[in-house]
């Protein structure tokens, strides 16, 4: 799930400590000259427009998973689009603050570099205009719990929907233990209210093997799922392959339909074809085909004879002078 927060991206002049924790992540030693440091809220303990919301222990572990973590852009993979690097987090409480269900309203604020090169100035302009100021962040978290009755509101025993009021108390979903935090990425639209980027969690990232079906490793993900683009061309394929079969099944079924309104008549002259129809559309494929055979069955057994050819039974011994 992806989350937006609105607030400015701020640049920030750098100190020796700030350089020497910058350097640590540099194979040559860059100096003052050589880089753009700036700040940016990543996320904080409101409620958002997903009615989710970090709680306080989940910020405090961020701030270290996403020390050294990279910036891109739009949550893309490839590695030309890294552009700058966060070397230092802090976890800022609001004193005068307090959020939307009482607590003190407590953000996690960074600090990122990245180089002064031709490819930035563009960029970096548009970060001093205000013009890039929203930012998401892509992390995974182990628990959601239910602010109503505390329970994890992925599991069968919470009954509780998110947004809805119960006893003038708002349910919303709390994120809790984050597990790894992977990049933060510069976006277009933010979505929440108080903070200045976006958050993503990937429950879990599933690499699908050779021959393994798609659909059983989706069948295996509780929550939610990150694929890559060759995994989301794969599954788009195989989507096609379906609405091909749905297609030609709708087609037999529609043959297989006809087939028995068209001997119904005749088998079962007091019943409607609108009768029959409604029943069809009961009925599986199987059940179909099934009901199709054994209506032909019927009307071989009352196929119509002629008026004057004479039954087996209808054979007497009298007639027998006249047999040539």
């Amino acid at each position: 799930m992806k989350k937006n927060f609105s607030r400015n991206i701020d640049a920030c002049e750098i100190t020796d400590e700030e350089l020497e924790k910058i350097n640590t992540f540099a194979v040559k030693p860059l100096t003052r000259d050589d880089i753009f440091t700036f700040s940016v809220v990543l996320c904080d303990n409101e409620i958002d427009r997903d009615i989710e919301r970090f709680d306080t222990e989940a910020l405090e572990k961020l701030s270290q998973l996403f020390v050294g973590k990279p910036g891109i852009f739009d949550h893309s993979m490839k590695s030309s689009d890294q552009t700058a690097r966060i070397f230092e987090i802090s976890l800022v409480e609001d004193e005068f603050k307090r959020t939307t269900y009482g607590e003190k309203y407590t953000y996690l604020k960074a600090k990122a570099y990245m180089p002064l090169t031709k490819k930035n100035e563009d960029l970096i302009k548009e970060i001093n205009a205000g013009i890039k100021k929203e930012v998401s962040i892509n992390c995974s978290v182990s628990k959601k719990i239910c602010s109503i009755c505390n329970k994890d509101a992925r599991s069968s025993s919470c009954r509780h929907e998110k947004g809805k009021d119960y006893n003038k108390k708002v349910c919303h979903h709390i994120l809790c233990e984050p597990t790894d935090a992977y990049e933060w990425s510069f976006v277009a639209v933010p979505a929440q209210r108080n903070a200045g980027v976006t958050k993503h969690f990937k429950e879990r990232t599933v690499d699908f093997l050779e021959n393994e079906s798609i659909f059983s490793v989706l069948k295996s993900v509780d929550d939610t799922l990150t694929l890559s683009r060759e995994q989301s061309k794969n599954l788009l394929c195989e989507i096609e392959k379906l609405e091909r079969k749905a297609h030609d099944g709708e087609e037999y079924r529609n043959f297989l339909k006809g087939e028995i309104m068209r001997l119904g008549v005749r088998a079962m002259p007091s019943v409607s074809s609108k009768s029959m129809g409604n029943i069809c559309n009961l009925l599986s494929i199987e059940d179909l085909k099934r009901l199709k055979s054994d209506l032909e069955k019927s009307a071989e057994k009352s196929e119509g004879k002629p008026q004057l050819a004479a039954s087996d039974t209808e054979k007497s011994e009298e007639n027998n002078d006249f047999i040539i």
